[in-house]
This record gives structure tokens, C-alpha cells and sequence, in this order.
């Protein structure tokens, strides 16, 4: 199994996101990891309206008042805790959810996420 650790916890700003590279199921794919309080949250960096990449700078996933993901391409808002699109053409929709897991201090891809 390959090393599944992405970053330190305490690497995350409170609240923060960062965009990592890994292998899903045998496939490459662009997720995204944020953090509220002691919380993480991660999940495929796709918009499920438009299929486009979700952050606007490289790790820069959250609005400006930090409450939501914002998509770059059309500015729709997802919850940090779910992926659910509350503003947006695509209310409703959510966004593709990856798991993770928190081991020694070091946020990594859950056993689901892995195989």
C-alpha cells in the first residue's frame, strides 16, 4: 500500500484547504482537503455542475469569509462538512466526498479511499 499520508493537521490553517495529487482506486485524481476546528473534510476537486477544478489559485478553495468552497468557474458554495451546493446552479448537488482519516497527528486517505 502506498504511503497515504497527505499533511501534517496542524499544517492546515483553522479554518484552510489545500489541493493534493493522489491515486484513487488506481486512478489519478485532484482532491482537496479542509479544515474547520478539528475536522477534516475531503473531497474531488470537480465542481458537479460544470466538471471544472474548484480552486481559484493553487489550495485556494474557501470563500473569502471562509464559511464555504467556492467554485472559481461560476462562484457556487458547498458546505465544508458535506459538499452540498447551497448557492449556485447546481443547489442541491454535492460534491464527490473522499475519506480521510486523522493517524498520529498526520491527515491521510482512508482504507475506502484507497482501494
Amino acid at each position: 500500500m502506498p504511503d497515504a499520508r497527505l499533511c501534517r493537521f496542524d499544517e492546515l490553517a483553522d479554518p484552510g484547504s489545500r489541493g493534493f495529487e493522489v491515486e484513487l482506486n488506481g486512478v489519478p485524481e485532484s482532491i482537496l482537503v479542509v479544515r474547520r476546528g478539528g475536522s477534516v473534510y475531503g473531497y474531488i476537486n470537480r465542481c458537479p455542475h460544470a466538471g471544472s477544478p474548484l480552486d481559484w489559485m493553487p489550495d485556494q478553495f474557501l470563500s473569502l469569509d471562509q464559511r464555504h468552497i467556492q467554485c472559481a468557474t461560476h462562484a457556487a458554495l458547498f458546505t465544508l462538512d458535506g459538499g452540498e451546493c447551497v448557492a449556485g446552479p447546481c443547489v442541491g448537488d454535492r460534491l464527490t466526498p473522499v475519506a480521510l482519516e486523522l493517524v498520529d497527528g498526520w491527515i491521510c486517505l482512508g482504507r475506502q479511499a484507497q482501494s
